[in-house]
């Protein structure tokens, strides 16, 4: 016997930056504060993400290259690393993801990596809650996403190692 199953998500696209509200708004203000100090030489490519905890921290990390491309981490990896490193009690609550480019104009949503969707993952996992996801580009558009498990249908997490 064989099953077909579709697997699919909502998400909600806000036209611009106004259509957030106060809180998501700020978040993603933190986001592109971040952004504007990656360190992307290699790339020309800066990714900003902050991180909004249960306790009302705000994280932020941005990319980090290195000569040796797989030795720098992403924006994402290093906000949440940070988060859980610093506020190892606390939940995350959103993360906000914006990137910009110094080669040309980035108008649509910056999606997180396969990598960083795996470590996000992992922390919605561990703490039994959705992150709320919102992602941004330069201009234009932005999206959000209720979880991560959204973005990474059928995900691997520690139950499979029990």
């Amino acid at each position: 016997m064989v099953n077909k199953k579709k697997i699919s998500f909502d998400i909600t696209i806000y036209d611009s930056f106004n259509d957030l509200n106060e809180e998501d708004q700020s978040l993603m203000n933190a986001a592109v504060e971040a952004r504007h100090r990656a360190y992307a030489p290699y790339s020309s490519f800066n990714v900003g993400a902050s991180v909004l905890l249960d306790n009302g921290k705000v994280v932020e990390g941005n990319n980090q290259e290195n000569a040796s491309y797989p030795s720098g981490l992403c924006a994402e990896r290093v906000a949440i690393f940070y988060a859980g490193a610093n506020y190892p009690g606390a939940k995350i609550k959103a993360i906000a993801i914006t990137a910009a480019s110094l080669n040309h104009e980035v108008n649509e949503p910056a999606a997180p990596c396969g990598n960083c969707r795996q470590a996000i993952s992992e922390y919605e996992f561990k703490q039994g809650e959705s992150i709320k996801i919102l992602m941004m580009g330069e201009t234009g558009s932005i999206i959000e996403c209720n979880s991560l498990a959204d973005l990474l249908p059928l995900g691997f997490n520690s139950s499979f190692l029990n």
